[in-house]
């Protein structure tokens, strides 16, 4: 595919691409849940959103291999949540992160995708090390990381919200056998 749905990678059951202009209303779907930012960030109306969606739209076309992307189940062709490969605010550090409707909860696609993520990253990028950054309740998101091979780095607070960042080094890294779309 080409533009903004062009497939970045994919696994055994997902799909992950660039969102279309046509997906900011998915995009609130995650961005206005409580439930899904509860660990990422707060809620989102639904103008916050539109503006948000512009901008990823944008930072897609302007940094083809990063950005947030769309998560779309390959057999039933839904969408699913938004996997991101994006700067840590602040620094010049580039993150792994993840959001997953609720449906999508509990099905093992946290770490399908960020093993593949791991992949895409070191593979198809010039990165030589991804971060991840976890709340420290998100119990459920630090399994994740520490299954697919991630080392805690450091704990933080930013404002009220304590902080782990977990780190991966491409040195580290071995190939997996994932069903992969070369960018």
């Amino acid at each position: 595919m080409k533009g903004s749905t062009q497939i970045l990678f994919e696994t055994e059951r997902l799909l992950v691409r660039h969102y279309s202009k046509a997906e900011a209303d998915n995009f609130f779907l995650l961005n206005g849940n409580p439930e899904v930012m509860r660990f990422i960030r707060p809620v989102k109306s639904r103008e916050e959103t539109d503006l948000f969606f512009d901008d990823i739209l944008q930072y897609s076309r302007n940094n083809p291999a990063y950005g947030r992307m769309a998560i779309i189940e390959k057999q039933s062709k839904t969408f699913v949540g938004s996997f991101a490969i994006i700067p840590m605010e602040g620094t010049d550090k580039m993150q792994l992160g993840y959001a997953l409707l609720k449906q999508s909860w509990g099905k093992g696609y946290a770490t399908e995708l960020t093993l593949a993520g791991l992949q895409y990253v070191f593979t198809k990028t010039d990165l030589t090390e991804i971060f991840a950054v976890t709340e420290v309740p998100n119990l459920a998101s630090q399994k994740v990381l520490l299954k697919a091979g991630f080392t805690l780095n450091s704990t933080y607070t930013e404002g009220t919200k304590k902080l782990l960042e977990y780190f991966f080094l491409k040195k580290d890294f071995q190939p997996q056998n994932f069903a992969e779309t070369p960018v």
